[in-house]
C-alpha cells in the first residue's frame, strides 16, 4: 500500500486534483475552484459533504458508492473517473482514478501524470481499515487449525468473513445532469463509440459490396475458379464479426444515451416551476411521461436507421453513377429522395394532429377516472358516454388520416423507386450495354431499394420522436438550469440559534404566479427571532400558503431579499435551505409514500435510521397521540401503511405529516393548517407537543 501514496493527493489538495482532472476532460472549472474548503473531519457524513462540495465547485457531481467487499475489485475496474479514499494514519488521502484498461487502472498523481496501477493494489488500500482487525482473527483460526497462513488461505477466509460487509470510500465523478448534454455525451465516451459505429458500418458495406462484386464478376464471366470462390467466402466470413460489432455498438449507444436523457428529464421534472405543475392535471402529466419514453426509444432507433440509410443511399448513388445509367441515374435517386422528404413532411403533420388528439383523450380519460364517483352521483347514466363517443370518433378520423400518410411513406417510396428505376433501366438493358456496367446498376438499384425502406422507417420514428420532444422539451431545458454554487467557503453554524437572534428575515418580497398577473404578495417585510411562536391568519386565497412556499424555498420571489441566519439562498445552497426551513403543507398537498411508517416519518431526517432516530420518532408519535396506533400495528414503526396511507385515518395522517416536519431538526418550522382535521382533545395535545418540539414556529390558519 505504501507504493500508492506517492500517487495520492492530500485532502487539502483535492480541489487542485479535481481541477486538473476537469481540465483533462475539457471542462472549465471556476476561477476559485482550487481554493481549499475547510478540512473535513474523519467522519463519513462530513467527508461526503466535503467531497461533494469540492467536486461541485469544479463542475463534477460526486456520488458516494457503497459496495460489498467481494465486489470491490470489479467495481474499481469499471468506476472511472472516481475518487478513492486512502488513509495513512490520521491523514486522509485521495487516489484520483482517470480511466481503466482490461487489467489496470490509471491514477492521476500530484505530478499531473497518469500512473498505471493494478486493481488489487487499490482494493487493498481501500479495504485496509476493514481487513486489519479481520486478518488477526483469520490468522488465529489458521493457527488453531494447524494450517500455514498463506496468502491464498488468508484471502479466501477474508472474503468469506467480510462478504456481507459494505465498503465505503469510493466516489464516482460525473457531470451533473444540468451540464450541457453534448458535453455529457463526450465525457461518457459516446462520441468515440459513435465514430466506431460509423467506421464499422462503412466497413461492413464495403465488404458486402466487394463480396457481391466478386461473385457477380465470376458469374458474368462464366467461370468460378477456386481463387474467386475463396475470396468471396473470406469476405462473407469477415462480415460476421463486423456486424456483431455494429449491433453491440448500437445497443451500447442506445443504453447510455438513454440513461443520460433520463437523468436530464428527471432533473427537469423535479425542477419544474410549482405554478406550471399545479395548472396541469394528472392526465396531462401522465401523457408527458408517456411521451418522454417515446423520445428515448424512437429518437435513438430512428436516428440510427436514418443515419445508416443515408450512408447506404450515398453508396447507392455512387454505384449508380458508375453503372450503365451514369450520373443521370444517380440524379434520379436524388430526386426520389426529395419526394420522400415531402411525403415525410406530410406524415409529420398528420402524426402531430393524431398525437394532440391522443393526449387530449388521455387527459380526459384520467380525469374522468378520478372523478368517477362524482359522475355517478351527478350525471345521468344515459349521458355517460356522450362526450367519449364524440372524442373517440374524432380520434379515429385523425388516426385514419395518419395511417394513409404512413402507408404512402412506407409502401410507395421503396416500391415506387423499384418500379421507376427498372422502367428507366429497361432501355439501357435492351440497348446492349456492357455486362459489368449492367450488373453494377442492378446492384445500385437494389441497394437503394433497401436503403429507402430503412429511411422511411427511420423518418417515421424520428417524426414521432420530434412530436414527442415538443411535449418534453420543457423538462429537458428546465433540467439545464444549474443552480449557482457558493463562490467562497461558507460556514453555517449547526448549533440551535440563541434566544432573540434573527433566524429568518424578509425584505421587500414581491411574488406573482405568472408574468403580467397581479402580485399575490407585495413589499413583504418579516423578521423571525429564535423561539418565536407566530400565527398567520387570513382569508382563503390571501397568499398565506404562497408565503410559506417562499420561506421554505419551493418558490422564488420576483423581487426582494430573503435571509436565513444572515445568508441568502444562493450562498447557503438550496438543499441546506430546505433542511433548515421545513414545512408541513396543507393536507391535500402532502403525501404518504408506499413503505413503512418509520420511512414516512424519517424520510426527511435520515434513511436508513439509527436506533436513536427510531427511538426519537416513537417518542414523538406517542406525544402526538399516536400511541394507540403504534400498539395496534403488529410491526410497530416498521408496519407497512399502504399506498397513500389508506390504512391510516384522516387525523392519523395529519399527525404523521406534523411528526415528519418536527423530526427534521430544522431551525424554522412552518405548519400550514395542520390542526384543522383534529378533534378538540387531540388538537390541544398536538399543539402542546408542537410548542415543545419546534425551536421556532409559524402556524398558518383560517380566522
Amino acid at each position: 500500500m505504501d507504493m500508492l501514496f506517492p500517487h495520492t493527493w492530500q485532502a487539502a489538495q483535492l480541489p487542485e486534483a479535481l481541477s486538473v482532472l476537469a481540465h483533462r476532460k475539457g471542462m472549465a472549472p471556476a476561477a476559485d475552484a482550487t481554493n481549499a474548503l475547510p478540512a473535513p473531519s474523519d467522519n463519513t457524513e462530513a467527508l461526503n459533504n466535503y467531497v461533494e462540495a469540492t467536486a461541485g465547485r469544479v463542475g463534477f457531481e460526486a456520488e458516494p458508492v457503497l459496495m460489498p467487499y467481494i465486489e470491490v475489485e470489479q467495481t474499481l475496474a469499471l468506476a472511472t473517473p472516481a475518487l478513492v479514499r486512502v488513509s495513512k494514519g490520521t491523514d486522509i488521502h485521495f487516489l484520483v482514478l482517470t480511466r481503466t484498461s482490461r487489467r489496470h487502472v490509471y491514477a492521476l498523481g500530484p505530478d499531473r501524470t497518469s500512473h498505471r496501477l493494478h486493481p488489487t493494489e487499490v482494493r487493498a488500500a481501500l479495504c485496509a481499515s476493514l481487513e486489519a482487525p479481520a486478518t488477526a482473527e483469520v490468522d488465529r483460526l489458521l493457527a488453531a487449525a494447524g494450517l500455514p497462513p498463506t496468502k491464498q488461505s488468508r484471502t479466501a477466509l477474508l472474503r468469506e468473513h467480510l462478504s456481507d460487509t459494505q465498503v465505503e470510500g469510493l466516489w464516482l465523478l460525473r457531470l451533473p445532469p444540468s451540464a450541457p448534454f453534448l458535453k455529457q455525451v463526450q465525457q461518457a465516451g459516446l462520441v468515440r463509440r459513435l465514430g466506431g459505429l460509423m467506421t464499422a458500418h462503412t466497413l461492413q458495406y464495403v465488404l458486402w459490396l466487394l463480396a457481391w462484386w466478386t461473385i457477380g464478376r465470376a458469374a458474368l464471366q462464366g467461370r468460378f475458379d477456386s481463387g474467386w470462390l475463396l475470396a468471396w467466402t473470406f469476405l462473407l466470413l469477415s462480415l460476421i464479426p463486423i456486424r456483431l460489432m455494429v449491433r453491440w455498438l448500437q445497443g451500447y449507444l442506445a443504453v447510455h444515451v438513454g440513461s443520460l436523457l433520463k437523468r436530464r428529464l428527471l432533473l427537469g421534472a423535479l425542477s419544474l416551476p410549482l405554478e406550471g405543475v399545479s395548472r396541469q392535471g394528472i392526465g396531462q402529466l401522465f401523457g408527458r411521461v408517456i411521451e418522454s419514453n417515446a423520445v428515448e426509444t424512437l429518437a435513438l432507433s430512428g436516428g440510427f436507421l436514418a443515419f445508416l440509410s443515408l450512408l447506404e443511399l450515398g453508396m447507392a448513388g455512387g454505384i449508380l453513377a458508375l453503372g450503365a445509367g451514369g450520373p443521370l441515374h444517380a440524379a434520379a435517386l436524388a430526386g426520389w429522395i426529395t419526394v420522400t422528404m415531402l411525403l415525410a413532411r406530410h406524415y409529420y403533420r398528420k402524426q402531430q394532429a393524431w398525437t394532440d388528439e391522443r393526449l387530449i383523450l388521455t387527459d380526459h380519460l384520467v380525469e374522468r377516472m378520478i372523478g368517477h364517483r362524482t359522475r355517478l352521483a351527478q350525471q345521468a347514466r344515459s349521458h355517460w358516454h356522450t362526450d367519449e363517443d364524440r372524442e373517440v370518433a374524432h380520434y379515429l378520423d385523425t388516426m385514419r388520416n395518419m395511417d394513409h400518410a404512413a402507408s404512402w411513406l412506407q409502401a410507395f417510396v421503396p416500391r415506387g423507386w423499384l418500379v421507376a428505376s427498372f422502367l428507366a433501366f429497361a432501355p439501357v438493358f435492351v440497348g446492349g450495354q456492357n455486362t459489368a456496367a449492367l450488373a453494377v446498376s442492378l446492384g445500385g438499384i437494389l441497394l437503394a431499394y433497401q436503403a429507402l425502406g430503412r429511411l422511411t422507417l427511420g423518418l417515421e420514428h424520428l417524426t414521432r420522436a420530434t412530436i414527442a420532444w415538443e411535449q418534453v422539451a420543457e423538462l429537458f431545458h428546465t433540467g439545464a438550469t444549474q443552480p449557482s454554487l457558493p463562490r467562497c467557503p461558507v460556514t453555517v453554524p449547526c448549533n440551535p440559534p440563541q434566544q432573540g437572534t434573527v433566524v429568518l428575515e424578509a425584505h421587500d418580497l414581491t411574488f406573482r404566479h405568472a408574468p403580467g398577473r397581479k402580485p399575490v404578495l407585495r413589499n413583504v417585510h418579516l423578521a423571525v427571532h429564535a423561539h418565536d411562536r407566530l400565527l398567520l391568519q387570513g382569508p382563503s386565497g390571501g397568499g398565506k400558503s404562497t408565503l410559506s412556499s417562499l420561506l421554505t424555498g419551493l418558490r422564488q420571489p420576483e423581487t426582494g431579499l430573503l435571509l436565513l441566519r444572515g445568508l441568502d439562498r444562493q450562498t447557503l445552497g438550496q438543499a441546506e435551505w430546505r433542511r433548515r426551513v421545513v414545512a408541513a403543507p396543507q393536507f391535500h398537498e402532502n403525501h404518504v409514500l408506499t413503505g413503512t411508517f418509520a420511512f414516512n416519518l424519517l424520510m426527511g431526517r435520515c434513511w436508513p435510521p439509527g436506533p436513536d432516530d427510531l427511538s426519537k420518532a416513537e417518542q414523538l408519535c406517542r406525544a402526538l397521540g399516536l400511541g394507540n396506533l403504534l400498539n395496534r400495528m403488529p410491526a410497530g414503526l416498521m408496519q407497512m401503511v399502504g399506498e397513500t396511507g389508506w390504512q391510516l385515518s384522516h387525523g392519523e395522517r395529519s399527525r404523521l405529516f406534523l411528526a415528519r416536519a418536527l423530526l427534521q431538526q430544522a431551525d424554522f418550522v412552518v405548519l400550514d393548517e395542520s390542526f384543522g382535521t383534529l378533534d378538540p382533545e387531540n388538537q390541544a395535545l398536538v399543539m402542546h407537543c408542537t410548542l415543545e418540539q419546534a425551536p421556532t414556529l409559524l402556524v398558518i390558519a383560517h380566522p
